[in-house]
């Protein structure tokens, strides 16, 4: 038996079996073989009547943008295949995002603080030192410092989301849609619908429902809608019927763990190696102090070859490795629950759908540097802005394809990072020194700190800016030429180039950024339609430049 079968046979729940069909989906990803689905059709037909303003399917983070929409006074159903309940691993963020909550009025500071399970300092970036001069640690505060409570969370913004008038339609999974020129119609499974109690703050009353049942309080199935948000992640079959089979650019594979026997510890790593290359990876590592034990997470880039290691593969490596980076034997540790995914990144992303009156958000739309895990993090980055954007979009009917595509932008600041994803993995049919990446890494990290707080922390915050990008590029390029003359053939002349027009256009986006303030007054005079294209650039340009 190995230690993966031993270690997840433990665990409550058959966790094995989960962890072998992420790698069956993730193999039939990186083969080909994912049957394209057809769930959106289109129909020249009106709709006789249109009974919600916005449909959301996928509540684990949908819950987030109808909490904040229905606040707004739109009509909001939310579909979730299961039941809607946070999970028990902490969301790991930096305390200044969350301050979005606030500014939407989803929470109070008291519910805010009481969201915030754990919070730790400070955080360690370290980089493997094979006897060079490369390596190092970098010690951070208040970065990626607090651990949400998810279980939390998500039940306050449920229980507001009802009494604001929205409907949660739960153990309900999205069938298929049928896009009409006035409404987009939405077939669902059966399941059952959570409302707010009549004259009850809170109450919640559990109604079943099944696909063409008569109306039930304020609405009725099959579901029609003036706009269908995709908030169902990667895997979303609108999604991969958009994409039309086409195959990731590269995986980012994450293993890992919560568990109680780790020598004390209340500091975090945000980036750590102690490895060089192997098995055609680099394996990098974080840990977290959680309220149940440590996380500890594995995660590697890779291209989508198939002759990569597969999940259950990487798991077995994080077993192996576990004891070494945290200093305890196996035997010690008590362990709480398993982690595991992997996550596709596309170039070209944010995903535009070809059809009108669907938006995908999140995850399904790739809105996520190719460097991060999407997820919580990046959705609660962007918000604000899909919150307003939606909130316009609705209320001056800007709903076309174009008009929609307006809320997924091309962002520079997320593109330049495709380069450094590049030099950060070794992709199959390459060979580079096994030290190579760990050795760019840490030079670039060291510049960084050596350049201060404010060029070092945006990065690890996974937002890049152009003056610090280009400080940090001049300096290391004059201190370690050869360093970076031997990058150039590892990540190839046509990524170069292609870095290079994102590089320029992120240097455009942030000027024009500093000149959205002159141009915003002058928007008020314009007929809606036009205020509503320019107040999405503007957003563009905001957010495309590293400057929310």
């Amino acid at each position: 038996m190995s230690l993966t079968e031993d270690i997840l046979t433990q665990l409550p729940g058959d966790v094995l079996s989960g962890l072998r069909q992420a790698d069956r989906l993730l193999a039939s990803m990186r083969t080909d073989t994912t049957a394209v689905p057809t769930v959106v059709t289109q129909s020249e037909t009106l709709l006789e009547t249109v009974d919600w303003d916005v449909v959301i399917c996928g509540g684990t983070l949908g819950i987030l943008i109808g909490s904040a929409l229905v606040q707004r006074g739109w009509r909001v159903a939310l579909l979730e295949r299961g039941i809607l309940r946070g999970r028990q691993q902490e969301w790991n963020i930096s305390r200044q995002e969350l301050s979005v909550f606030l500014r939407l009025n989803l929470l109070t500071e008291a519910e805010l603080e009481q969201a915030i399970a754990t919070e730790y300092n400070p955080a360690r970036v370290s980089f493997h030192n094979s006897g060079e001069n490369w390596g190092g640690e970098i010690w951070v505060k208040d970065v990626l410092n607090l651990g949400v409570n998810p279980i939390y969370l998500l039940e306050t913004l449920k229980q507001k989301f009802l009494a604001a008038g929205g409907v949660l339609l739960e153990n309900t999974p999205f069938v298929s849609a049928i896009v009409h020129p006035n409404g987009v119609l939405v077939e669902t499974g059966a399941g059952s619908a959570s409302v707010q109690g009549a004259g009850e703050k809170k109450a919640e009353e559990q109604l079943p429902i099944t696909n063409y049942q008569l109306p039930i309080t304020n609405y009725q199935l099959p579901i029609t809608t003036r706009l269908l948000i995709d908030a169902m992640g990667h895997l979303s079959p609108m999604t991969q019927q958009a994409r039309q089979g086409q195959k990731p650019d590269s995986i980012c594979l994450v293993v890992g763990s919560c568990a109680q026997g780790f020598p004390q510890n209340q500091t975090g790593d945000l980036i750590a190696t102690f490895t060089p290359i192997q098995n055609r990876c680099q394996y990098f590592w974080e840990a977290f102090p959680a309220r149940d034990g440590r996380t500890t997470y594995l995660f590697t880039y890779m291209d989508a070859s198939p002759d990569h290691l597969g999940l259950e593969a990487l798991f077995e490596e994080y077993l192996r490795l576990l004891p070494q980076y945290q200093a305890v034997n196996l035997d010690k540790l008590h362990f709480q629950r398993a982690l595991f995914g992997f996550f596709p990144a596309y170039r070209q992303s944010p995903l535009r759908t070809p059809w009108n009156r669907i938006l995908p958000v999140g995850d399904s739309s790739g809105n996520q540097s190719p460097l991060s895990f999407g997820g919580f993090g990046a959705m609660v980055r962007h918000l604000e802005r899909l919150t307003l954007g939606i909130h316009a979009a609705l209320s001056s009917e800007q709903l076309s394809a174009s008009s929609l595509s307006l809320l997924a932008p091309y962002q520079p600041n997320l593109s330049v990072t495709w380069l450094f994803q590049k030099a950060m993995r070794a992709d199959v049919r390459e060979t580079i020194p096994p030290d190579r990446i760990n050795r760019l890494l840490a030079v670039v990290f060291l510049t960084m700190q050596q350049l201060g707080d404010r060029v070092l922390r945006p990065f690890l915050q996974d937002v890049v800016q152009f003056l610090p990008l280009t400080q940090t590029l001049f300096k290391t390029a004059i201190a370690h030429p050869l360093l970076i003359a031997q990058i150039i053939p590892h990540v190839g002349l046509g990524a170069l180039i292609d870095w290079t027009i994102h590089y320029t256009n992120l240097g455009i986006y942030s000027v024009l950024s500093k000149f959205s303030p002159i141009i915003q007054p002058w928007l008020k005079n314009l007929p809606t339609p036009q205020q509503y294209k320019y107040h999405r650039w503007i957003d563009a340009w905001r957010y495309g430049s590293g400057e929310d």
